[in-house]
């Protein structure tokens, strides 16, 4: 993720195709997080689509077949959602699951794939990366997106 990320309002990626993938488990806090990027999205003029997904888990099989998709193919996909730890390991292995799916599909496929599918340890941790304006990871998403098809442009891809 972008540290500071740039400013993207304006109509910086003005003609691109982004598409977000949400999920719809811990709604409030992926939510908030869905809004701010398609915020952030908007004033820099992309052309957004969102899918929502049950859970964490079901996101990277829609953005395997968005990759996949010729009838209106993206330039890149941002994948939001929240997992909070429990009493068991069964949250660090669909986190562990998302990511590796993840990271394969981008490089599978030379397409920016931005992932913000949060492993959180409690709730005080979700609110403070999804509910608090200043520093919403939607918002960091969806300008890591729009500066990756910025770079990916560059290279000719």
């Amino acid at each position: 993720m972008l540290k500071k990320a740039a400013k993207t309002k304006g109509g910086g990626a003005a003609g691109r195709r982004i598409a977000i993938v949400a999920s719809r488990y811990n709604a409030k806090y992926v939510n908030s997080m869905l809004r701010a990027a398609k915020a952030e999205l908007a004033g820099a003029k992309a052309t957004v689509e969102v899918v929502r997904v049950p859970g964490a888990f079901e996101i990277p099989a829609v953005a395997s077949a968005l990759a996949l998709r010729l009838a209106k193919p993206v330039d890149a996909i941002v994948c939001l959602g929240v997992i909070l730890r429990g009493e068991t390991t069964h949250a660090e292995h669909i986190g562990q699951a998302v990511t590796d799916a993840l990271m394969q599909l981008q490089v599978d496929h030379t397409l920016p794939v931005i992932h913000e599918v949060l492993l959180l340890e409690n709730v005080e941790q979700a609110k403070k990366r999804c509910l608090d304006s200043g520093h919403n990871r939607g918002v960091e998403a969806a300008q890591t997106a729009i500066e990756m098809t910025r770079v990916m442009a560059r290279l000719g891809v």
